[in-house]
């Protein structure tokens, strides 16, 4: 070998070894510079920064293809879903692995804290809570850094609001809160607790800390959407000009062309709120602009809502209407809008007009198309019961009523209104046909506008085309959903076996042999129609004349069964609809004379003594003179009725302080956490509070100790027979309140 050979030989086992030595000495648990060195770098630039930026990027998209729902209130941080990050879990799963290699061969990194944070943002976009929330945990438990930490606690306090779990989010709140943020955990911090606020309905608050956090944001489409959320805050809350302050500030903070739009729409209403009457004379100069700019084609029916709205707020409400009827023509194919206009006009018919029929006909439309997650659905799915129900009421009335009267013509007369009946059934179903036939001749030449009526819905209901008339469709609607189910949008949906190219029947369907069609439709079943008191939709208009005579026949109570059926129905509706008119319409003058209607024609009904106590209260309550409660008492004074008016004998002095000294005994063993015993004796001691001045405050604390003994249904049972047994107890809205929070989906025991 010769001695350049040897002198390369040993170089190259010099750098062998001494690399081979630094490899060693990079181990990730090592706490030296050079270790520790090797792996932040490595750490930051193959795992952190991917990472990082792949989720920011994804957080940008989501932002950017949201969309937003100016109907409603914003929310001030965009709520997680599973469904919207689908299409980009293939790139968190990435930055989730990428994140991953830090803890796996980084752990003497100074970027483990925060890699542990990107996980758990990434698992809190795609909805994954609860591993979300262990790592955040970690991240606060087992951290080195006290701003990562931080960091950490804001995300723990976003997810616990995603999750609803408003107590823990409260608690991590308030430890942040005395904590020395640094600048991005501070913005983080006040809007994430904004978020919370706003989620439970705490608007005041909200607007406070978004107010406290606008210092440190900078102008863009983000803080334009925050300022415009703010003003609808302030509009919640009833301070209109703190809104239009926020408005204004969303034209000047680089909005998009729908935020400025918006925020210019909400500053003319909430201008409408302040009475400012040389603002209200220029938003009419401003609509038309409005109107007139090619650019806000698409948002027509939006500016003729906003002009309906004022013109409800001002009291002329037939032009309300026309506007919103107006704005429900410009929506064209976008029916984003719709259901809130829907919504409004039911409003109108419902407490300013008190015409409930068509008030229930436009909540029907509204629900229909209405998302469900939005926060009027429940309380619109609740008023549309209780019209549906009034409507029932009603209709039935109406109807058994008529037929009665049939039942009691004689032949000849009977036969000739019969005759009539059909005779004008023909002529408006030859009106419709030729009304047909005219729209399909003008469709045809490409003429289909020239047809009078035929999109016209500024015509009274019965003058315009069946398709463009709300009654006449809720009602083909609801027809058609007793007969055949909620069928899907297909061909061929009547076929039982349907060919290869048609769909396939909706699980619920009753082709697929789930249900019958009428226990899917969740509307009760209508009434027939009735011209001059005849139903007049028992048979098809192809049915000959007899075979019609026939069927109207069919349905009139000529046995005495029949009579006292149908009179029976009457009883129940009027009785029912006097309920209806007194508690869910708040009403008690049109209670009055439905109640009195009940008890002239049915004078011996069994709910008399409860028909009598209801007369009494809806007096009392319009402030008239009235003997019900005389009557009461003087032909029912046993019942829990006469009890509740007050006026029998009042207990002795010594069975008062008897009474306290009970109670007192039951709600000691219910502070002392002894629930069962409490309510035993509870139920036990009912019978002799009867009449004392404790009575409903005992009703009301048993009805605490079922919630917390018994299961939830009989906990809303016993709410819900409170208010039945107590309608006059000052404690009712209490209970009202307790009923609602056990209704919301977030209930815990």
């Amino acid at each position: 070998m010769s001695r350049y050979s040897g002198i390369q030989l040993v170089l190259f086992l010099t750098v062998f070894t001494s690399l081979t030595g630094g490899l060693v000495s990079c181990s990730q648990y090592s706490t030296k510079p050079v270790s520790k060195g090797y792996h932040n770098l490595t750490a930051h630039f193959n795992a952190y920064v991917i990472a990082r930026d792949q989720i920011n990027q994804a957080e940008q998209i989501l932002f950017k293809t949201r969309q937003e729902n100016y109907n409603q209130l914003l929310p001030i941080l965009l709520p997680v879903d599973s469904m919207l990050a689908q299409p980009l879990k293939p790139q968190l799963d990435d930055a989730i692995k990428k994140a991953s290699i830090i803890p796996e061969r980084h752990q003497n990194s100074k970027w483990l804290d925060n890699a542990y944070i990107l996980i758990g943002r990434a698992r809190l976009i795609k909805q994954d809570l609860p591993n979300a929330i262990e790592v955040f945990k970690y991240v606060n438990t087992k951290g080195t850094n006290e701003n990562d930490k931080h960091t950490a606690l804001v995300g723990l306090m976003r997810a616990y609001v995603e999750a609803s779990d408003y107590t823990n989010a409260l608690n991590v709140a308030e430890y942040l809160r005395n904590q020395p943020l640094n600048k991005n955990n501070t913005r983080d911090f006040y809007l994430t607790k904004a978020y919370l606020h706003e989620r439970q309905g705490e608007y005041l608050t909200a607007a406070g800390i978004l107010d406290a956090t606008f210092p440190v944001l900078k102008k863009g489409e983000s803080t334009a959407r925050l300022h415009l959320i703010a003003g609808q805050l302030y509009d919640l809350v009833g301070q209109p000009a703190k809104a239009v302050e926020h408005y204004k500030k969303v034209l000047a903070s680089q909005p998009t062309y729908d935020q400025s739009f918006y925020a210019n729409l909400f500053a003319i209403q909430s201008n409408g709120l302040t009475g400012d009457q040389k603002r209200m004379a220029q938003s009419a100069e401003t609509f038309e602009q409005m109107l007139s700019d090619r650019k806000n084609a698409d948002l027509k029916d939006k500016i003729y809502f906003t002009m309906g709205l004022l013109e409800a707020r001002s009291g002329r409400i037939d032009k309300a209407i026309a506007y919103y009827s107006r704005s429900i023509q410009a929506a064209g194919g976008n029916t984003t809008q719709v259901p809130y206009t829907y919504l409004e006009i039911g409003k109108l018919y419902f407490e300013k007009k008190a015409d409930y029929e068509h008030a229930k006909v436009y909540y029907d439309s509204a629900l229909a198309l209405i998302p469900k997650q939005s926060a009027d659905y429940a309380a619109l799915q609740n008023r549309k019961k209780t019209l549906d129900e009034f409507v029932q009421y009603q209709t039935t009335i109406r109807t058994d009523d008529s037929l009665l009267n049939l039942a009691r013509m004689d032949p000849a007369a009977l036969d000739n209104v019969l005759e009539k009946t059909i005779s004008q059934r023909e002529k408006e179903d030859k009106a419709q046909a030729a009304l047909a036939q005219q729209i399909i001749e003008k469709a045809t030449s490409g003429n289909i506008s020239a047809v009078p009526g035929a999109t016209n819905s500024n015509l009274p209901p019965a003058e315009r085309w069946i398709l463009y008339n709300p009654v006449a469709l809720s009602q083909g609607r609801q027809e058609f959903s007793v007969r055949w189910g909620n069928r899907p949008l297909e061909d061929n949906w009547r076929r039982s076996n349907k060919e290869a190219s048609g769909a396939i029947a909706a699980a619920n369907s009753p082709l697929s042999g789930a249900s019958p069609a009428n226990s899917i439709n969740p509307d009760p079943t209508l009434q027939p129609a009735t011209v001059s008191g005849v139903p007049v939709n028992l048979a098809g208009p192809n049915t000959s004349r007899k075979g019609q005579k026939e069927a109207m026949m069919a349905t009139i109570p000529f046995t005495k069964e029949a009579q006292t059926a149908a009179n029976q129905r009457i009883e129940n509706a009027l009785y029912r609809l006097g309920k209806l008119y007194k508690f869910d319409f708040n009403q008690p003058a049109n209670a009055i004379p439905t109640f009195e209607k009940l008890l002239i024609r049915y004078p011996n009904t069994l709910q008399k003594p409860e028909v009598y106590y209801l007369l009494y209260l809806s007096n009392e309550q319009i402030g008239k003179a009235s003997t019900w409660k005389e009557k009461l008492l003087a032909e029912y004074p046993n019942t829990s009725y006469a009890r509740l008016t007050g006026k029998l004998v009042a207990q002795t002095t010594d069975s008062e302080a008897q009474a306290q000294k009970t109670y007192t005994t039951i709600y000691d063993l219910y502070k002392a956490n002894n629930n069962a015993e409490a309510l035993a004796r509870a139920d036990a001691a009912m019978p002799g509070f009867a009449g004392s001045q404790l009575e409903d405050k005992l009703a009301l604390l048993r009805v605490i100790l079922v919630g917390k003994v018994k299961p939830l249904d009989t906990y809303k049972q016993a709410l819900a027979e409170f208010i039945r047994d107590y309608p006059a107890s000052q404690l009712v809205p209490h209970v009202k309140d307790m009923q609602t929070a056990a209704n919301s989906a977030t209930v815990k025991k």
